[in-house]
This record gives C-alpha cells, structure tokens and sequence, in this order.
C-alpha cells in the first residue's frame, strides 16, 4: 500500500472520534472508535471552531479528537445538546441528528461521551464550599429549571462529610442527589440565587441553573468574615445598604455586593471616648431604644453615649474635610477658647484648664481678629502678635466673610456616610489561586520592645489658637468694656481672659516736664500702686518774685476701682489741680520765708501736718480716687537772677554768723563735755572704789559664812555623833539591864536551890544534932557546949560555902550575908564573930 493510501486511512483508538465531512452532499458524519476506514477523496476532516461555530478543514491527525469526559464530582455543561439525547455510539459512523440549538445541559459525572457536530461542551470540577464560601447562580432557562431543580447535586453540611478541598473529590465517593433541601425558589429568567458554604458543602447545577462566575474568574466566591469591632457593607441595586457586624460569616443577597474602600471589604468599628465625636445625620427615619429619630435630624455621638460606633443606613457622617472624628481640645489653666453658637450667633469662651469637646451641631470654634491699633494698645511692643492679626486680617478678607469672626476649622465640604470615604465599589482586587503561606505564627501576640519606649508626649502651642489673654502685672489695672456697656476694673496680678465681645478702653497720659496735652500716649494699662508723676510748677510769691518749683508726686489708685477711669487723662487732672494749689500756697509766703521753708511748706500744704505717728493724710482726689501719698521737692529756683544772688549773698552771711555761733558753741560744748568727761571719770573712780570696799565686805561677809557653816557643821556632827552615842548606850543600858535581868534570874534559881539544899542539910544536920542530942545528954555540959560549937562552925562554913555567890553580888562578905539571914538564931553570934575576923583580915591586909 503507498504512503498516500495510508494516509488517507482512519483509524480510531477507544476514546476517540473525528468529524469527516462528506465534499459531494454536505453532511458531516461522527466517526467514533474503536474504529478504521479508509476514506474516499471526497471525504474530508475537518474541526468544529466554537468561537467562529464553523467547521474547519484540518489534517486528519489534527481532526482526532478525545471523548469529553467527567469523573465523579466533575460535571458537563453542554451546549446544542440533542433533540432524542442520544450522543453517538462507541465504534459506529453516524450521521448528524437533530440538536437543539441555542439550549444548554449541565450533566452530572461520571459520563464520557463522543460530540455531535456543532456541540460545544465544558467540563467543570464540581463546587466545594466551605462555611465562609459560597456560590452565585443564576437561572438561565426557566422552564428547565422548574424540571430540574430536584436534580441538582448537593451535599448539605448535615447529611455527609463533604470534600474539604477540591483535588478530594476523587476518593470514589459517592455523590448523592439530594432534592427538597429547601422549597422551590423564584425561578424566573435572570434571577439570581445564592448557594451558602454554611449549609451546602457540595455542589452541581442543574439544567436550567448556570453558576457565575466572579470579576476574577472564580466560581466559588469568598465571604466576608467579621471578627469582633469589625463590620461590612452591602450595597444592593435598589441602592440601599447593609451593614453586618462582626463575629460573623457575612454573605451577601444575589442582588447585593461588598463595599470596598482601598481594596478592603472589611472596616473597623469607630472607636470614641469621652474626648471624641462623630457628627452624624439621620438621612431616614428609624427608632431605636424607644426613641424616634426623623430624617434631617443632626446628632453628636461620643464616647459618653457610646464607646465603639458602628454605623448604620440611616446615619450619615458630617465631615469637615477629611477629619471624620471631632477631638476635644486642651485649653491649659489661664487660657480659652472662643466658640460661635451657630443657632443664636453668641460667641463665648471657655476658659482653662479643661478638655473642651464643643458640640458641632451648635458650637463652632472662631479666631478673634485684633485691630492692629487695638494690638499696639493692648500688646505695646508685641511685633509678632502685630503680624499674626495681619495674617488672619488677610485670610479673612480673601474669603470675603462678613460674620466679623474668622472659623477655626474650615467648612464641611459634603456630608457622606460613615463608611464611605470611596462610596463607589472600587475595582475589586485579583486573587492569586493560591495564596503565600506565612511561616510566622498567626495567633494573637503582643510584641515588647527591647529598648525602652518613652511616654507619649504632646506639644502644646496655643499661643495663638486661643482667647486674646492679658496678663496683668503687680500694680497695673486695665478697664474692660463690653459691647452690651457693662464695665469692671481688673486688678493684677491675674491673668484675664477677653470675651469676644470685650475689649480694653484706652485712657491718655501726659508725658514729658512740665506735663502738658502736646506730649501724650494711649495705652490701656493703668499703674494704679506707687506711680510716680514729675510736673514744674511756676508760682509767685507774696513779695512779686517768681519762682519755679520742681517737684515728684507719688500717687495710689484706692478705694473703689470703678472710679479710676473715670478721668481719661489723669495725669494732667492731677498737675493741673496742684499746680492751682501750690500757686496759692506759694502766694501766701514771702520769698525768704518760702526759699528758706519750701520745701516744709509744700509737703504741709500738699500733704497736711505729720500726725503723732510721723504720718501725713495725703491728699485725695475723689473724681477718680488718686491719693497723693507723699511728695518729692526735686529744686526751688528763682526767675530773678539778681533775687537770687541776692538771697544766696544773704545766707552766705547768714551761713558764716551761723558758722561762728556754731564754732563758739562747739568751744562751749567740748569744755561742758571735758568737765563732765572729768566728772565722770572721779565719779567712775569713786564708784569703783566703793565697788572695791563692797567687793571685801562681800568676800569678809562670805569668809565669815564660811566659817560659821564649818562651826555649824562640826556642831551637828558632834551633835549627831553624840545622839549616836547616847542611843548607843541607851541601848547598851537596855542590853545590860536585860543580862543582869537574865543572871539575877539565874542566881534566884541558884539561890532557890541552895536554899532547898540548906534546907535540906539542915533537916539532915538537925536531925543529926538531935540525934547527937540525944547522945549527949548523957555527956557532961561541957563536952555539949564544945560539940555545939564545933558543929556550929562546921554549919557556919558550909554555908558560907554556898553563900558566896550572894555575898559578891551585895558587896559583903558571905559571914554578914549568912548573919543577916541567921539573925536570931543560935547560930547569928558565930557568923558574927567571924564576920568580925574577916574584917580584921582585910584591914591587915591578908585579902
């Protein structure tokens, strides 16, 4: 076979098909494999162009096409489908059927199949939602629609696990044909319906319903999720707009699309403190709280009412430039701020310290213009306050204002909605079909500084922002006069805060020596303590000489303060006055009195006599209550030169007389001061001689004392060491009384007890004697009496004996102790007649 014949052979492997068109009648057959034929040279390839629906000659390679196929989970949007829905059958040629043209199918996978001529077919993955995802469809066909809404394939979120992603949706399983998921909606041509990733993970169109795709190309569209303080806006074809609130997964209605400002969907909500506000205006009618708003009405929301605004359809923001918040502003302590009530056209002042949050809708902030005269006056060598007023002179004439006040903030330029700072949906940002992944951790965080991060600080420069300030020194006054006529007198050290219908009335001053109405200033500022004002005063004098008088008033405002201005040039008042005064006074002396006294008698005159307190009255002008407190004579000359060489001459001579007397009166008092110096001196002599004697007789006086307290002393100490020694004894005589107590006792028994043993014996030496007695009577007498005698000094010694101790304690002997007790008995003589010998014995010196 030839390499021409082959080519001209067809040969169709499974899964494939060729259109071949027949040059002799027209028709163009589907050759479908597995198939091979060898075609004629009429029969000719060609290929279906969907863009241009013509059938184009092509090579027979270029003619092979593959079945379209859709998998599980895929679905096949066919145009021109056929009238019986027969597609041509594998390994067949067929001629070309009966389409409908202009219809279009969604058929489901999995399916494959060969295309007639002239169908044009797209393949689409089926739709997986997540719950912040959704889908836009539209109805395309009306009637197939209605019949087909029950085979739409769905996976709803409670029926089974949906693919999480798209490339899990060929895991086999299998895609259930879920009907009556809701009630059967509108399905009119055109209309639009939303498929929610929140209810259905899964989904495939019916014949009838075609998904839509968004600006970028993506079927599936993302929705808006709102976290807390956060908020969208929907805007719907008929105009009106939607505001959600986060937390929430926010899809929109089929007619309703996101709002975008600088390629955001999502805003934050308004943040408001007590120092900030939003002016609103209410551009339809609504209720809430309990509280009916109309449209047209204007409010002022702050922090005070509400702390995070979120906005809503029927408010829109007033705002001034592009500053959509209105801040509080910091008038500092002594400082003010003038503000228009736009209602009643009052200006008034807030004054310092405060945080000043006016309220739009009355209170407009205003800059007072200050007359560049009225600026020299009030701020006398002020030159930058001077420029300042020019430039807002300026800037007010170019606006051409005729309110006299010149704004502080300029005018609202257009009163938009809250949310729309680009009202117009912006061209909507491309998305990448896959988006970066970030490796940094996405969770919540804070982040700290390694250095230190110094506190906010704010610059505060008001200088010229706020209230006109005049600041008063010590001793100064001004008088402030407002446009209604009330006047008040402010007396420093203050500051003062104008109001912007007050000014400062000016008064006049005299300048120069003398004082006069030639030489004058203007100023608003009146030294009302300790002000010092010079004047020459010309006089006469009551012998015709003229005389010109130099002198210095020194002058206090006092008593009430709403007199002091009543004069506009005080200064020439008061000079005026005096000088009538002095001229008069001047009159009343002659030339030598006064040239000698004059300056006595201007300051009695002026100022009256000095009271006991060295005090003078001064003298009081009541129109304007100035006090002349004392005065200053700086120079007295004469007209007349001659006059005055005159008077010179003579109180040069005067002078020397005086100098004279003077030096004689000095001789007079250095010799009165010498003799009473000498006097003094022998008196101090004197005085300190008798201080001498006094001094001794004090030193003798204290000697003398000293001894009489030594004496004194030594007397007591005798006197104590005597009583001592008298207790002492006294008590040693209380010791002895008490031993010889004690022994007398002692001796008493001894006694007692000797007695009883005397006793005794003497029964035993009676009854011896008796018994002896009796013996002797038969004995001769002599031999008794000399027995008896022998027995009597054998008893007399025995008992002398025992009778010692008594005789020491009597002083005698024991004989005369034992003849005393036997006095009167036979045995008293022989006690006796010893007695008698111990006496003898002492006398002779034997004891």
């Amino acid at each position: 076979m030839s390499d021409s014949n082959r080519e001209r052979d067809l040969v169709l492997t499974p899964n494939e098909f060729a259109f071949i068109s027949d040059q002799t009648k027209g028709n163009i057959n589907v050759y479908v494999g597995p198939y091979k034929t060898s075609l004629a040279n009429t029969d000719k390839p060609v290929i279906f162009d969907p863009h241009s629906k013509k059938f184009d000659r092509c090579t027979l390679d270029k003619s092979l096409q593959t079945f379209t196929t859709a998998p599980e989970g895929w679905y096949v949007v066919m145009k021109n489908p056929p009238q019986d829905e027969t597609q041509p059958k594998n390994g067949t040629v067929s001629n070309l059927v009966a389409l409908n043209v202009g219809r279009k199918v969604n058929i489901p996978g999995p399916i494959n199949f060969a295309l007639w001529p002239g169908q044009m077919v797209k393949v689409l993955r089926g739709h997986n939602l997540r719950s912040n995802q959704y889908l836009a469809v539209r109805v395309y066909d009306e009637d197939e629609a209605h019949k087909n809404w029950a085979k739409a394939v769905i996976k709803t979120k409670s029926s089974a696990e949906h693919p999480k992603d798209e490339e899990e949706n060929n895991d086999g399983s299998e895609t259930a044909e879920v009907t009556n998921i809701e009630d059967m909606p509108d399905l009119t041509m055109g209309k639009m319906l939303i498929i929610k990733g929140d209810s259905v993970s899964f989904y495939i169109p019916p014949t009838g319903i075609e998904v839509v795709r968004d600006v970028n190309g993506n079927y599936v569209r993302e929705a808006v999720t709102l976290e807390r303080l956060e908020y969208c806006i929907l805007l719907d074809e008929d105009g009106n707009k939607r505001y959600i609130q986060g937390p929430a997964v926010v899809f929109p209605q089929p007619t309703e699309e996101f709002v975008y400002r600088n390629g955001s969907r999502k805003f934050k909500a308004i943040e408001l403190n007590e120092m900030s506000g939003l002016y609103i205006k209410v551009i339809a009618p609504y209720e809430e709280n309990g509280q009916t708003y109309k449209e047209g009405e204007e409010l002022f929301v702050t922090g005070k009412e509400q702390m995070i605004y979120y906005p809503r359809p029927e408010h829109a923001i007033i705002k001034y430039g592009n500053k959509e918040r209105h801040y509080a502003i910091a008038i500092p302590a002594g400082e003010g701020r003038y503000y228009l009530n736009r209602k009643t056209g009052k200006v008034s002042l807030k004054k310092g310290p405060a945080m000043f949050l006016p309220d739009p809708r009355e209170a407009v902030f205003v800059k007072r213009v200050i007359d560049p005269k009225k600026v020299k006056l009030w701020f006398p060598g002020n030159s930058e306050a001077l420029e300042y007023n020019k430039q807002l002179k300026g800037e007010l004439d170019r606006r051409k204002s005729s309110e006299g006040y010149l704004e502080a903030s300029t005018e609202p330029l257009a009163a938009v909605e809250a949310e729309e700072l680009d009202d117009e949906i912006a061209e909507k940002p491309r998305r990448n079909k896959k988006e970066k992944v970030s490796k940094e951790m996405a969770g919540d965080e804070f982040t700290r500084d390694q250095t230190f991060t110094p506190p906010r600080t704010i610059t505060l420069d008001t200088k010229y922002d706020g209230a006109v300030t005049i600041n008063l020194w010590t001793g100064y006054a001004i008088l402030v006069v407002s446009k209604t006529g009330q006047r008040k007198v402010i007396v420093g050290p203050q500051t003062y805060l104008l109001e912007y219908d007050e000014s400062l009335e000016a008064i006049t001053l005299s300048t120069g020596t003398p004082k006069t109405t030639e030489n004058t200033i203007d100023t608003v500022y009146l030294r009302a303590l300790h002000n010092k004002i010079s004047d020459i005063v010309k006089a006469e004098s009551s012998d015709f000489t003229q005389v010109s008088i130099t002198l210095s008033y020194r002058v206090n405002f006092t008593g009430d303060s709403e007199k002091w201005f009543n004069v506009q040039n005080y200064v020439k008042f008061l000079t005026d006055h005096m000088r009538s005064f002095i001229r008069n006074l001047v009159k009343k002396h002659t030339i030598m009195d006064f040239y000698g006294n004059g300056i006595d008698i201007l300051r009695n005159g002026v100022l009256g006599a000095s009271s006991k307190t060295n005090k003078r009255p001064g003298r009081l002008f009541e129109e304007n209550n100035v006090h002349i407190y004392d005065l200053e004579v700086l120079d007295i000359r004469l007209s007349d030169i001659s006059i005055e060489n005159l008077l010179i001459s003579a109180q040069q001579e005067v002078v020397k007389q005086t100098l004279r007397i003077d030096a004689e009166k000095r001789k007079l008092e250095f010799t009165q001061k010498s003799e009473d110096i000498n006097q003094k001196i022998s008196a101090t002599k004197s005085v300190t001689v008798q201080k001498q004697f006094e001094l001794e007789k004090k030193e003798a006086e204290k000697e003398l004392e000293l001894i009489l307290s030594r004496i004194n002393t030594e007397i007591q100490t005798k006197r104590r060491n005597l009583e001592a020694n008298l207790e002492e004894q006294s008590l040693l005589t209380q010791i002895n009384d008490a031993e010889l107590e004690r022994k007398q006792k002692e001796e008493d028994l001894l006694l007692d007890i000797a007695q009883k043993e005397l006793e005794q014996e003497l029964e035993l030496l009676r009854a011896d004697v008796e018994a002896v007695v009796q013996k002797a009577e038969a004995v001769s007498p002599k031999l008794i009496a000399a027995l008896q005698s022998f027995a009597d000094k054998a008893l007399a010694e025995k008992v002398a004996k025992s009778m010692s101790p008594l005789a020491i304690l009597g002083g005698k002997s024991v004989a005369h102790v034992f003849s005393n007790m036997l006095k009167g008995t036979k045995l008293a003589h022989v006690l006796e007649n010893e007695a008698d010998n111990e006496i003898d014995d002492i006398e002779e010196g034997e004891y």
